[in-house]
C-alpha cells in the first residue's frame, strides 16, 4: 500500500492538519479509520482538544477481527506489531487473543478465522485451544462446499442416458424435472411446485497418474489464499491417480504435504508474514517433479518477487519447456478479488504459464480439464 507524501503528513498530524495537507485518498482514509479505531479511544485526546469530532470515519463499526484484518492489509509488518501491542497492552482490546469466553460466543466465519491466524502467536494455551475449535468449524464449512465442487469436476462427463440419486446442481435434468412436475402448475401464482428432482449420472473418469504441486505464498496479504489452499489440497488428496503436494513459502520453504490431509493442523502451523522468494519455491517444485509431462505446478501468489524476478521467469520457462503445466493464481478465495503485480504476471505468461484469478471451485474445474 502506498500513500502520497502529503497524505503521510496528514496521517501523522491528524484531522487538524487536513486544511494544510488536503484530503485523503481511499487507501489513506482506510489507514486513518484503522488508526482512529484504536487511538481514538485515548482519554487524553479529549482533554487536549484533539478528539476527532467526526468520529472514526466509519472505523467505529469495525469489530476486533475486522480491525486486525484491516491493519494487516494496510500497514507494513513493523507497524502492525506496534498497533497490535498497543491494542492489547495500552487499550486492553484483548477479546480476540485473550478471552476464551468471547471466542466461545462468536459465530465462526472466515473473517474471524483470518484474524485468528494472524494473532495466534499472541494467544495463551487456553485461548489457542478455543481458537483451534473455531478454525475446525470454519474449515469444515469450507470443506463441505469445496468437496462437492472437486467431486463434480473430477467425476467425468455427464451421461444423459442414465440418472442417479446423487444430487448435484450441475447434473440436474431440467427437462425431465419440468415434464414430471407440470401437473403441479398453479395458474393463479404462475408457479410450479417441484416435488421430485432428477439428476444425470456421470461416467467414471479413469485417471492416469498426475502430480499437482501447490506453491502457496504465505506473506501476510495472502492469508485468504493460504486458507483456501489448505482446504483445496485436502480435497485433492483423496482423488485416485493424483499425487498432491502442498508447499508454503516466504523467504523459506516449508513442505506441508504431510499435514495436507488435516487442514486445521496445517493452518495452525502456518507462519504468516515475511518476504517472498518465488523463484526458490519454483526451484523446489522442480525437484519434486517425477514425470514433467504429467505434472502441474500451481503458483498461488501476488507475484511480487522479493528475490530475483529474472530468475523467477527463468524457472517458469524451464518448467514449461519440459512440458510441465504452470498455473499462476493471483487469488484463491471465494471473492477471487485479486491484487497482484500485473507486469510480473505478463512476464510469467510470456514464459509459458497461464495466469488468472480463480475461486477454489474454478481451480478444481481447471485442473480437471487439464488432467486427462
Amino acid at each position: 500500500m502506498s500513500v502520497a507524501h502529503l497524505e503521510r503528513w496528514r496521517l501523522i498530524l491528524g484531522e487538524a492538519a487536513e486544511g494544510a495537507c488536503g484530503g485523503l485518498g481511499e487507501t489513506a482514509s482506510a489507514m486513518d479509520a484503522a488508526i482512529e479505531w484504536l487511538y481514538g479511544r485515548d482519554p487524553d485526546l479529549a482533554e487536549r482538544g484533539l478528539r476527532n469530532k467526526q468520529g472514526a470515519r466509519g472505523g467505529s463499526v469495525l469489530s476486533s477481527p475486522q480491525w486486525i484484518n484491516e491493519i494487516h492489509r494496510l500497514f507494513p509488518k513493523e507497524t502492525i506489531e506496534r498497533l497490535e501491542r498497543d491494542a492489547i497492552e495500552r487499550f486492553a482490546i484483548d477479546d480476540i487473543v485473550t478471552s476464551p469466553d468471547v471466542l466461545s460466543r462468536v459465530t465462526p466465519n472466515e473473517t474471524l478465522l483470518r484474524a485468528v491466524l494472524r494473532t495466534k502467536h499472541l494467544m495463551n494455551p487456553q485461548v489457542l485451544d478455543m481458537a483451534r475449535k473455531l478454525v475446525q468449524d470454519v474449515v469444515r464449512q469450507l470443506m463441505e462446499k469445496l468437496a462437492r465442487d472437486v467431486a463434480i469436476a473430477f467425476s467425468g462427463a455427464v451421461d444423459r442416458r442414465r440418472h442417479t440419486p446423487l444430487k448435484a446442481g450441475a447434473n440436474l435434468d431440467f427437462k425431465r424435472v419440468l415434464r414430471d412436475n407440470l401437473r403441479h402448475y398453479d395458474p393463479k401464482t404462475r408457479r410450479i411446485t417441484v416435488e421430485r428432482l432428477h439428476f444425470f449420472a456421470r461416467n467414471q473418469r479413469t485417471l492416469q497418474p498426475w502430480q499437482i504441486i501447490l506453491l502457496v505464498d504465505q506473506s501476510g496479504s495472502m492469508v485468504g489464499s493460504v486458507i483456501h489452499s489448505a482446504v483445496t489440497a485436502a480435497c485433492l488428496m483423496g482423488l485416485p491417480g493424483v499425487k498432491t503436494h502442498l508447499v508454503a513459502f516466504d523467504t523459506a520453504i516449508v513442505d506441508m504435504t504431510r499435514d495436507a490431509q488435516d487442514p486445521v493442523e496445517l493452518l495452525m502451523k502456518v507462519q504468516l508474514g515475511g518476504g517472498t522468494d518465488i523463484q526458490g519455491a519454483l526451484a523446489y517444485a522442480q525437484e519434486l517433479i517425477e514425470q514433467p509431462a504429467r505434472a502441474i505446478v500451481v503458483l498461488i501468489s501476488d507475484f511480487y518477487e522479493g528475490a530475483s524476478e529474472a530468475m523467477m521467469i527463468r524457472r517458469v520457462k524451464s518448467l514449461t519447456e519440459q512440458r510441465t503445466l504452470v498455473l499462476g493464481l493471483a487469488a484463491l478465495d471465494e471473492a477471487a478479488d485479486p491484487a497482484y503485480d500485473r507486469l510480473a504476471a505478463e512476464k510469467l505468461v510470456a514464459a509459458g504459464a497461464e495466469v488468472g484469478a480463480m475461486t477454489p471451485g474454478e481451480l478444481a474445474s481447471w485442473l480437471a480439464s487439464k488432467i486427462k
